[in-house]
């Protein structure tokens, strides 16, 4: 326990301690955080759909019906119609054969990566790639090669360089950076080196493509160029869960195959029918969508006139880059005493030398709010011991 103590010691003093806070009330833009009320930029709930009416809802009215728990695994007598109605949906939604649903995101990047490599395979991995692709590759005890960050270039070299079955696997959109993958360069590296491509679209899904459908189809991509698509519910689409989408054949391997869906307790069939009607509000959604474009294009506009150095992304994740972890913690506890939570980013979670404020919007925020933060921000700004640099 002595060694537990010292390590924690050794994070403290580097910058790196994390702390969890004490949210009350639904998840919104203005919620009350270890008792404060606070402005909130740092949700993944990227639509407003956390709490929409309707989604609550459709929870309660089935809820009678379904009851609470999901009881059992799928496989011995957990998996609803429900479960089964919203597999359907996320397929229509997806544009796809199939889907089968998973408790988690990370759960299902465990479940399927390690499902469709093992031993003897390789996995090439962008280097910004989640935490949970990073472990499925691991559990899957292939031989993991990393490229940089989207380098189309040094991927292809890679894998023109490899035999054997190989499985390329990416995010669509990067969830620290905001950048979203080359997917069309990728599947048609795929397509001529024979290997499987599976893209987890966790922040794409419900913001980006035609009706919020995706990075994939935003990028023209078909169920035959992206044969594996992961996505999870508990960002845009606001509920909870996830789900990988995909051939037939893929599914049902799946089934046999994904440790992480056979061996766990089904979600709550509740959750399942809520998470149908919010596929239903994202389709419908083009509102939403727009006015998040125009808060994202203020924002990027605002803190860039004031010197803020911002990372390469049209998506609602829009990072400002301090550099040093203090500095990182210095801006945003700045930031909170003007009443805004906004999160530092720091290693592991990004490279060393990479630690950053990463400003999440929401379609739920008003113009009004991104000028409060940007006003909050010209004050604070001088907490930083980094030189300015713009970039948009």
């Amino acid at each position: 326990m002595r060694d537990f103590a010292r390590e924690i010691e050794e994070r403290k003093q580097a910058g790196l301690y994390r702390t969890r806070r004490l949210v009350s009330g639904p998840q919104r833009p203005e919620l009350t955080a270890d008792g404060n009320r606070l402005l909130s930029f740092c949700s993944n709930d990227y639509l407003g759909l956390a709490n929409h009416p309707a989604n609550i809802e459709a929870l309660r009215n089935a809820l009678p019906e379904t009851g609470l728990g999901g009881a059992a695994s799928h496989l011995i007598c957990g998996h609803h119609e429900a479960h089964h109605e919203l597999e359907q949906r996320l397929a229509a939604f997806t544009r796809r054969s199939a889907a089968l649903f998973f408790s988690t995101g990370y759960m299902a990047n465990m479940g399927v990566i390690s499902a469709l490599a093992g031993r003897g395979d390789t996995i090439f991995s962008d280097s910004l790639n989640h935490a949970s692709i990073i472990d499925g590759c691991i559990l899957s005890r292939a031989r993991i090669q990393r490229y940089p960050h989207g380098d189309v270039n040094a991927l292809e070299s890679m894998l023109r360089e490899t035999s054997g079955h190989k499985l390329v696997v990416t995010d669509g959109v990067f969830s620290m950076d905001g950048d979203v993958a080359p997917l069309r360069e990728l599947a048609r590296l795929c397509r001529e080196n024979d290997a499987l491509l599976v893209v987890d679209d966790a922040h794409g899904i419900g913001v980006l493509g035609p009706e919020g459908r995706g990075s994939v189809l935003d990028a023209g991509l078909t169920e035959q160029d992206v044969p594996v698509l992961i996505g999870t519910l508990g960002k845009a689409v606001g509920t909870s869960g996830a789900f990988v989408a995909g051939s037939e054949l893929l599914m049902d391997y799946l089934v046999q195959k994904a440790r992480t869906y056979i061996y766990t307790t089904a979600m709550p069939p509740a959750v399942a029918r809520a998470t149908i009607n919010s596929l239903d509000v994202i389709e419908q959604g083009d509102h939403l969508r727009s006015h998040l474009d125009e808060l994202i294009a203020r924002f990027r506009a605002g803190a860039s006139e004031l010197g803020f150095e911002l990372m390469a992304s049209h998506t609602p994740i829009q990072p400002l880059m301090v550099g040093d972890n203090e500095s990182a913690l210095g801006l945003s506890r700045a930031l909170e005493a003007r009443g805004f939570l906004v999160t530092a980013i720091r290693p592991p979670t990004v490279p060393a030398g990479e630690a950053r404020l990463r400003v999440t919007l929401s379609a739920a925020h008003t113009m009004a709010d991104v000028e409060k933060l940007l006003v909050a921000l010209s004050y604070c700004r001088p907490t930083l011991s980094v030189p300015a640099a713009a970039s948009v």
